[in-house]
């Protein structure tokens, strides 16, 4: 854990610093959204109705697809408002509306006349005395939408005469049999002329609850949808801030092409898609509140899933003239899932989130409003409302669950970062203490090292050259003294050769072991028959390993040079399976006594013990003597 804490600071840190970005856009977006709201609401405010306002509630209507209100037909008087579902069920197509109005002579010329129309669906060309003065749109498929936006139509002023004017109004829209929702269904509401001043007003609020409010919180909502993406891209573990994130920018799509003017198809397919939808929407609330209520089930994912499908398979199965009917019933079993899993989520925060409860549950109480809200209006149990509860409501709510999620992911992010630093700390400690606790403790086996190699070399120094001195001072042979000289010069040199530390090739030790041998064997006057097997690639010995083998071969050939009385002396140098091997043999009287009483070979056993080796001597009386000497080269 202590090595990936450097690597965590760091992804924390970056991942700290993007979070700060994303909550400085949000703010931007929010910014922006309060000042284009509440600039738009300052101009939707009403103002003073002092000048009057003319009310049509009553035309002739006549359904027709001609370009022009057909002279002679067979009109029936309606009502305004005018719903098709009620007027003439089923039927697609044009109806004409033909009304009057009569202007004054004295009236002021200068003063500008207009029409307000609250609900025109689908779309409405308008003629006035004759003339066409607007035009919403394709009146053919694929049919301009123009059933959630206000009209406002500007009269020209050439064209209105002193005294009786005459207003024809065209309609083309569907039955709702053939659409999705009430709200897309054929009708015209009632007609209001005045003048521009008088109805603008009027016009600006509608047009702000239905188009600009929309448009407005689809922009906050777009960019609160990717904050929310990119936040869950960086915590795959935290899914519901993903599911959020699609959930919003789902509503978005929806929205906007509900309110979409010009699509490139027909009603059928565009009405197809919009509904069908509305289960991938459900499906990532529904996923949102179990996923963030810490729950998950395949069960569940699976049949929100089939959903997907299931849906506009039984669309296509029942057909366009009964899509309505199908769709309703959709939209109430998304609705009660929607609502039971709410349920679900609520009764889990309530245990183990109690803080999470009541700001959650305002959002619940909204989302479940707004939802029975839109499903009393599709099944007809109250008129449809001017402003959808749901378009109105549900962005603030998003954008209030995806701001408190950002910062609950803020603040556990700043608390995580506040335990790393924790953790960087501590760590920084343990390690001083640590680098402090070593340098103690190297500084103590250093001196123990130092101190047993000074006792080592002291022991060689006595056990070798101190020897070698001492004889030189008390002996009697003068021709033995220059002996005995270059004996103790060459242990001195080995050792130290042995205190520069530096290592030795293998075949140079051997060439240099071979050149005493043999030459000390000579002066002995016996004869010697040296064999060795070079190895392929000379290893090193380290400097330790090259004095204990010098000594214990000097100690060998001393003991055949003093003891034996031999005549010859055989030497073999191997290197087998990484081990290097010595074989010395004499001819001589061999030795008669306990092997273990002589100081010279109790100091070569012990010596090819330290190197990990070993040295076996094996001797009968009157057959000479075989010293093995058999040591590791991979160890010192």
């Amino acid at each position: 854990m202590l090595d990936g804490t450097p690597a965590l600071a760091t992804s924390d840190a970056v991942r700290g610093g993007i979070v700060r970005r994303l909550l400085h856009a949000i703010c931007l977006l929010a910014l922006g959204f309060g000042t284009l709201s509440f600039a738009s609401f300052a101009v939707a405010l009403p103002g003073d109705a002092a000048e009057p306002v003319l009310v049509i509630e009553r035309a002739l209507a006549v359904t027709s697809d001609a370009s022009r209100f057909p002279p002679g037909a067979a009109t029936v008087d309606v009502a305004l408002p005018d719903r098709w579902a009620a007027s003439r069920p089923g039927y697609d197509g044009s109806v004409w509306y033909r009304t009057g109005f009569s202007l004054a002579a004295a009236a002021p010329t200068e003063e500008l006349f207009a029409l307000y129309i609250e609900r025109a669906c689908s779309n409405l060309q308008v003629h006035l005395n004759g003339y066409l003065i607007f035009s919403g749109g394709r009146m053919v498929e694929p049919v301009t939408r123009n059933c959630g936006r206000p009209l406002f139509i500007s009269m020209p002023t050439a064209l209105l005469r002193p005294g009786d004017n005459t207003l024809d109004l065209r309609v083309q829209g569907f039955a709702l049999e053939h659409v999705g929702s009430v709200e897309a269904a054929a009708g015209l509401s009632r007609i209001e002329l005045g003048t521009q001043s008088a109805l603008r007003r009027s016009h600006a609020a509608r047009l702000f609850w239905s188009v600009t409010w929309t448009d407005a919180t689809s922009l906050l909502l777009i960019g609160i949808g990717c904050v929310l993406l990119a936040v869950g891209w960086l915590n795959r573990r935290e899914v519901y801030f993903s599911y959020l994130g699609w959930l919003c920018l789902g509503w978005v799509v929806v929205t906007l092409s509900t309110l979409a003017r010009e699509l490139p198809w027909h009603n059928e397919v565009t009405e197809f898609m919009l509904v069908s939808a509305w289960a991938v929407v459900l499906a990532m609330a529904a996923q949102f509140f179990l996923s963030f209520a810490g729950l998950r089930s395949r069960v569940i994912e699976a049949l929100v899933a089939l959903q997907w499908v299931v849906l506009p398979v039984s669309l296509i199965l029942v057909g366009p003239s009964h899509l309505f009917v199908t769709a309703r019933a959709w939209y109430t079993l998304l609705g009660v899932e929607l609502v039971v899993v709410m349920l679900i989520y609520l009764s889990v925060t309530w245990r183990q989130r109690p803080r999470d409860f009541w700001p959650m549950s305002a959002v619940v109480a909204v989302a479940a409003i707004s939802l029975l809200a839109e499903l009393a209006v599709q099944w007809e149990f109250v008129e449809p409302l001017p402003v959808a509860v749901a378009r109105v409501s549900l962005p603030i709510a998003l954008a209030g669950v995806a701001a408190r999620l950002v910062l609950m992911f803020s603040r556990a992010l700043r608390t995580t970062e506040e335990d790393r630093n924790r953790v960087v700390g501590q760590l920084h400690r343990l390690t001083s203490e640590m680098e402090t606790r070593v340098e103690h403790l190297t500084a103590e086996r250093v001196g123990q090292f130092t101190e047993l190699e000074r006792r080592r070399i002291a022991s060689d120094l006595h056990d070798d050259l101190g020897a070698k001195l001492l004889t030189i001072v008390h002996t009697s042979d003068p021709e033995r003294m220059p002996q005995l000289a270059r004996e103790a010069l060459e242990e001195m040199r080995l050792s130290v050769r042995n205190l520069s530390g530096k290592a030795v090739q293998l075949d140079d030790a051997i060439a240099d072991w071979r050149s005493e041998i043999v030459s000390r064997l000579e002066q002995a006057q016996i004869e010697v028959e040296w064999k060795h097997e070079a190895p392929a690639d000379s290893p090193e010995l380290s400097a330790r390993t090259y004095m204990q083998l010098t000594r214990v071969l000097r100690e060998s050939i001393s003991n055949v040079i003093k003891h034996s009385g031999a005549k010859h002396c055989f030497v073999t140098c191997t290197v087998v399976e990484g081990q290097l091997r010595f074989r010395i043999k004499d001819d001589g009287r061999g030795i008669d006594h306990d092997l273990g009483r002589g100081h010279g070979v109790a100091s070569m056993k012990r010596r090819a013990k330290r190197m990990s080796g070993q040295c076996l001597v094996e001797s009968r009386p009157g057959h000479g003597v075989v010293i093995s000497l058999t040591v590791p080269l991979d160890r010192e």
